[in-house]
């Protein structure tokens, strides 16, 4: 069969999300509305360098932290 109709699962923050086993953390970032905001993101306990951001395919069962800057005084 088609892979595309394949899903993996993953958790972000906590909570199972289910997305194509394609899918980039970059992809992932623009999906939930935050490219070109101020993050930071942790993968498997380990951060993830924006420059990485759109060639780190994400796998079945990783685990996602991702932290939003506020700025504030």
């Amino acid at each position: 069969m088609d892979d595309m109709s394949k899903v993996i699962t993953v958790s972000i923050n906590g909570e199972s999300r289910q997305l194509p086993p394609s899918t980039t953390v970059a992809n992932l970032i623009e999906e939930m509305g935050l490219a070109g905001k101020r993050i930071a993101l942790e993968l498997n306990g380990g951060i993830v360098p924006r420059s990485t951001f759109a060639v780190q395919h994400l796998s079945e069962n990783d685990k996602l932290e991702i932290v939003i800057a506020v700025g504030g005084g």
